[in-house]
């Protein structure tokens, strides 16, 4: 009996090719390449994060040049020769000033028991930005010594009154205008303290209202950052910081000016503190810890909403709503207006070595190997 022998089974069969394994190491990276072509391109927080994940990466961040292009673009103040000067004493230089001026100061708690010595002079770093791009940037410098200052209400106005600053922010001359600005308008005004090296950012960086003015027809967009400054149950248990933006001029149509940016410091009872008063309000700041936190920004943001959560009782005084116990909580009365709102910090998960990495010491390796 014979068999025949049946071919075998063809099929077409794949063939797979072995790719070289792609480097995942930053050791594997030329340090250059890193520095010139990768850092560049982060802003500042982002440098910051990339400073806390390995020391190669937190010697390449602390590069002074980076963090000098890093200051300038999002403060063009800065590159001022003054700025610079006061930047150029600092220890780490452009890196010291950036972690300083930009956390917001809101929810800081000054301690005013101390007895603080105040600054002979003021800088104010202003920089307005309109849909992320520079439309207003100026320094002044403000003396503080003098017996006028100190007993007059404390202002600091970046424009003299007949001096204005052209815009493209367009007027369309209804309320589409302010409702536009509430979301492209964004300014920093950062103070500093050139003798003691100090500096704090007292914007809440998007206005927390915009409002025209039913005469005028000016836009007033307003900004403002809430300060734990006082005794509790006090006038200046809280203060306010508050910067106000006017924008007019030009047809409807055309394009609006910058004609005033000023600074006020205001209590809850709606008073203007004066030269001295704010003086030791910015003091205390100085020395506090600013509101870089999200913890710090909370709390910023439930003092205002225990503020403008208020109702009226039965003899028509203010009562405030979900305040802690034997924690009084005033109401600002200003100019007739309410904090609406608070820009809360920005929602960054530092790691445990950003402080470290702010202060331009070395990576906890073991820190980060958890």
């Amino acid at each position: 009996m014979s068999f025949s022998q049946q071919p075998p089974f063809s099929s077409s069969t794949a063939t797979t090719t072995l790719e070289p394994p792609i480097a995942t190491s930053l050791s594997t990276i030329h340090p250059d390449i890193l520095q010139s072509h990768v850092l560049t391109r982060l802003d500042g927080l982002s440098l910051f994060s990339a400073a806390c994940t390995s020391t190669e990466l937190n010697s390449l961040a602390s590069h002074r040049d980076l963090w000098t292009n890093i200051c300038h673009s999002t403060w063009p103040s800065t590159n001022t020769p003054r700025i610079r000067e006061i930047i150029s004493r600092l220890p780490n230089g452009s890196r010291s000033f950036f972690s300083e001026s930009f956390p917001l100061t809101t929810g800081l708690r000054a301690n005013l028991q101390r007895n603080y010595d105040f600054p002979s002079e003021l800088i104010s770093a202003v920089d307005i930005h309109y849909k992320n791009k520079p439309i207003f940037s100026k320094v002044v410098e403000t003396e503080t010594s003098s017996a006028w200052f100190l007993c007059s209400p404390f202002r600091i106005d970046m424009l003299d009154p007949k001096d204005t600053c052209r815009t493209p922010i367009p007027n369309s001359g209804t309320e589409e205008t302010c409702h536009d600005l509430a979301g492209d308008l964004s300014l920093s005004w950062i103070l500093i303290d050139p003798t003691r090296l100090r500096s704090m950012n007292l914007s809440s960086h998007k206005p927390v209202s915009v409002q025209r003015h039913w005469l005028s027809g000016e836009v007033h967009a307003r900004f403002a950052t809430v300060l734990a400054a006082g005794e509790r149950g006090s006038a200046s248990e809280c203060v306010q910081c508050g910067i106000v933006v006017t924008c007019g001029g030009g047809a409807q149509g055309g394009e609006m000016d910058v004609r005033g940016v000023s600074l006020q410091v205001e209590d809850m009872d709606g008073v203007f503190l004066d030269g001295e008063g704010s003086l030791g309000i910015f003091s205390a700041g100085f020395e506090g810890k600013k509101g870089n936190e999200r913890e710090e920004g909370n709390r910023g943001a439930e003092k205002v909403r225990d503020v403008s959560g208020k109702e009226e009782g039965e003899e028509g005084e203010e009562v405030e709503k979900g305040r802690d116990p034997g924690h009084a909580v005033r109401v600002f009365r200003g100019h007739g207006f309410f904090l609406s709102r608070v820009i809360s910090l920005a929602e960054i998960n530092f790691s445990p070595n950003f402080s470290r990495a702010v202060k331009g010491e070395g990576v906890d390796q073991k820190s980060n190997s958890k």
